[in-house]
């Protein structure tokens, strides 16, 4: 149940963050706008969070889910003639996803039980010897 909580919020603030780039500076379809909002947030959720930010933290993972998320509009608006975008509203689209995912991560850092859970290495050792698992 965390997991949907924490993908909700997530979903909710690049929504917002998509409205503010795409409707108003550049006229698009709310439909389309939460399109790009959904696919930003789901592949910002299993790039950054799940595989950046454990591995490189969280100003490196900010600064690629903004990209990430520019560079999906972006493929979005290629796929289909009536989503728009330009330049500027990329830009502020990666700003704004950078900016909210630098204090997005320390809450999903906090949150438990977040598919999938990420282990510290001492507590996977402790269930291998739990196992009866021991490296010598």
């Amino acid at each position: 149940m965390n997991t949907f909580r924490v993908l909700l919020v997530k979903f909710i603030m690049t929504f917002i963050m998509a409205i503010v780039a795409f409707s108003f500076f550049n006229v698009n379809p709310a439909g389309l706008v939460l399109l790009v909002a959904l696919i930003a947030t789901i592949g910002n959720y299993l790039v950054g969070d799940l595989y950046v930010l454990p591995a490189m933290g969280n100003v490196i993972a900010s600064i690629g889910d903004g990209i990430l998320g520019a560079v999906l509009a972006f493929i979005v608006s290629l796929i289909t003639v009536s989503f728009n975008v330009s330049f500027a509203s990329l830009f502020i689209f990666a700003v704004l996803i950078a900016a909210g995912e630098y204090f997005f991560h320390p809450y999903l850092s906090r949150t438990k039980n977040v598919a999938p859970e990420q282990q510290a290495p001492e507590q996977q050792q402790d269930e291998h010897s739990e196992h009866g698992e021991h490296h010598e």
